[in-house]
């Protein structure tokens, strides 16, 4: 990249001395440019490209910067560039030294609650529900030093009687992780730390993007690298990941750990109006400064619009917004909702398409976290991984009359069978053996005891595959008719052989396995929905389970074999997004985006500023960041809004404290 490209604040920081460099790059400034720019002095300077780690908040932040070096250096010299998130870069290393499946939280969520369901605790004094437990500790993981006991109970001493059972949970959890090479996105981070420790991987010099929002753990692997260079780029004001563990002290103390530090600051604006950067800098003022900054707007719109829409009820919000949209002579892939609450984006996308608006998602529950792509990707791990216990769990567990804590059953009892393959196990189980041995578990730590009878495993015949009948594992005690056909539907699914990716995938699609799956996902989507089943509902609901799966099958077709599209949506499914039109959007999804126009809904206390969220693991100025982040992501138009009243929850509001901040009221 061509460094007279740049400003005199990017090209006095791109040509920083080797050492600790921090960047206080604020919204709209040229942040990516000045990366790349950097990178660029360092190759130009004779730096190998081997040397040089970019670590950036997105995958898609390291593609684009990938992206813009390859219009100036050979693909051969970009692609040694060793660039991605925390997460991608560990994976890759990790994937190529050690044994590990990466799961995704959610399937680690149920292998965490059929743990915590085997726990009994003192009922005369509150306790954790399971997810708040698994979040708590992904949240020490990512942010606290220190033993995990000593991490719960200065969380909430009222739950001090219960912390040594927290904290065998949490034990156990790690175990039953590393017996089947589990890893999850925090055990890529402290197992790569360990690597870099043991393996003494450096570079010449670590480049981090967004470095307000690093956590301890991020930050201990950074430190861990021991490099003889550091860039970290960022902006306290729009750090706002404290949820997850980002600690904005890394950043502010930055000068104080690094001695001889510089401290760089990119202050021209080339993204929004003045009207805009005013808004935003009104509202951020009111947070402490950490390090001077004064923003210059170069690129000032004169026909820039700021307006506040305020409505007697949020009905009404949501109506009049779909109804202002459906009027806008913008582009609607350059218009965003933004929401601080992800309940907004349903009403607002109901809204919308009354109008006959589209709008793409992100932020939300995310394309691959929807039930039919899971359990269809957890099956075809299963082709892949035939000791997947995590895969079979989330898959078996849909059938009727089997939860998790069976599923774990007969995934034990396939194992035992098939000497350690599942797929053996089902196909070719061995005789010779009790296929459910009982276990007595321990009642210390609040365990329960886990005692099974054996059935006869020829009860079902009647009812199944004659290639499946008086199969071990029908034996177990729990099990139903309707159980048996859906477990033998199940083993009629991997009679299949064929080796390629695509005919894999339509097989499954078109298997009485996958169809039952649909069939159940429908009626549950429908009795959720309307409180009771309503037959004439299914084929509707079935036709937009079909609708995704052919997204995916196309998604699938990108890739040559099982195993490369798997470790691909592992990776990127975080960062997926689904839908065209107008972008709705949550705050943190909104991050590093920028749209002509942009509307932020729910300006009222209570719903933004988040008082809940507050009160939990926040704070108002981590909200006001969020308001700052919200607003700057606006070039040229900006709608606020809010409501007196929600008619659904029958609750009065008042406007924000940001709206009074930023001078609107």
């Amino acid at each position: 990249m061509p460094l007279r490209l740049l400003n005199n604040e990017q090209l006095e920081a791109c040509k920083a001395s080797f050492g600790h460099n921090l960047i206080i790059a604020s919204a709209g400034t040229g942040k990516t440019s000045t990366i790349v720019g950097r990178i660029s002095y360092l190759l130009n300077s004779g730096i190998h490209p081997s040397e040089i780690l970019l670590l950036t908040f997105t995958n898609k932040a390291s593609l684009e910067m990938i992206a813009r070096l390859e219009r100036f250096f050979d693909k051969n010299i970009t692609k040694q560039l060793l660039a991605g998130t925390f997460h991608s870069i560990a994976y890759r290393y990790l994937k190529e030294h050690t044994n590990i499946t990466l799961k995704q939280p959610r399937e680690l969520k149920i292998l965490f609650k059929s743990i915590f369901n085997a726990r009994q605790f003192d009922n005369s004094t509150p306790h954790y529900k399971a997810e708040y437990l698994y979040d708590l500790i992904s949240l020490y993981l990512n942010s606290y030093n220190g033993d995990f006991k000593d991490f719960i109970e200065s969380k909430n001493k009222e739950h001090k009687i219960h912390s040594n059972i927290y904290k065998d949970l949490f034990l156990e959890f790690i175990d039953i992780k590393r017996q089947y090479n589990y890893a999850s996105y925090d055990d890529l981070l402290i197992l790569y730390k360990e690597k870099v420790q043991i393996d003494e991987i450096s570079f010449c010099e670590v480049l981090v993007d967004e470095y307000q929002d690093t956590n301890y753990l991020q930050n201990s692997i950074i430190s861990a690298f021991n490099t003889k260079s550091l860039f970290c780029v960022g902006d306290y004001d729009q750090s706002i990941y404290a949820f997850n563990g980002s600690d904005i002290s890394i950043i502010a103390s930055f000068k104080d750990r690094y001695k001889n530090a510089k401290i760089y600051s990119l202050n021209k604006n080339y993204r929004s109006s003045r009207k805009i950067i005013d808004i935003a800098n009104n509202v951020i003022i009111n947070n402490p400064r950490i390090y001077p900054k004064n923003l210059e707007v170069l690129k000032d719109k004169i026909d820039s619009n700021v307006e506040l829409f305020s409505f007697s009820n949020t009905k009404e919000q949501y109506s009049y917004i779909a109804k202002h949209i459906s009027s806008s002579k913008t582009s609607l892939s350059d218009i965003a909702i933004i929401f601080r609450n992800n309940t907004s984006s349903d009403y607002i996308e109901a809204n919308l398409r009354e109008y006959g608006i589209g709008c793409k998602k992100k932020g939300g529950k995310s394309f691959f976290e929807s039930k039919e792509i899971a359990v269809f990707i957890d099956i075809l791990s299963l082709f892949f991984n035939k000791k997947d216990m995590m895969a079979f769990v989330n898959v078996i567990s849909n059938g009727i009359g089997i939860g998790e804590v069976m599923a774990k059953d007969i995934y034990d009892c396939l194992i035992l069978l098939g000497d350690g393959d599942l797929i053996n196990g089902l196909l070719n189980p061995r005789e010779d053996i009790n296929p459910y041995q009982g276990k007595l578990r321990n009642t210390q730590l609040g365990l329960f005891d886990n005692l099974f009878i054996k059935e006869d495993s020829s009860r079902f015949n009647r009812y199944i595959s004659i290639n499946f009948a008086s199969h071990p594992l029908l034996s177990h005690n729990k099990l139903n008719s309707k159980s048996a056909i859906f477990l033998d539907k199940f083993y009629n699914l991997f009679l299949y052989k064929k080796p390629s990716l695509d005919s894999l995938f339509l097989h499954v699609l078109n298997s009485e396995f996958f169809k039952e799956i649909k069939l159940l996902i429908a009626q549950n989507r429908i009795k959720n929905k309307f409180k009771s089943l309503d037959s004439s509902k299914i084929d509707e609901f079935i036709f937009m389970i079909d609708k995704k799966l052919s997204i995916l099958y196309n998604l699938s077709k990108s890739y040559d074999n099982l195993a490369n599209f798997l470790n691909s949506i592992k990776l990127n499914s975080a960062e997926s997004s689904s839908g065209e039109g107008v972008n709705l959007l949550t705050i943190h999804a909104s991050k590093g985006l920028e749209f002509e126009d942009v509307y932020i809904i729910d300006l009222m206390e209570g719903r933004f500023p988040n008082t809940k969220l507050i009160a939990k693991t926040g704070s108002l100025e981590e909200e006001r960041r969020l308001f700052y982040v919200a607003t700057t992501r606006a070039k040229t138009n900006i709608y606020f809004s809010f409501a007196y009243k929600d008619l659904n929850k029958n609750i009065n509001y008042i406007p924000s404290i940001f709206l009074k901040e930023a001078g609107l009221v």
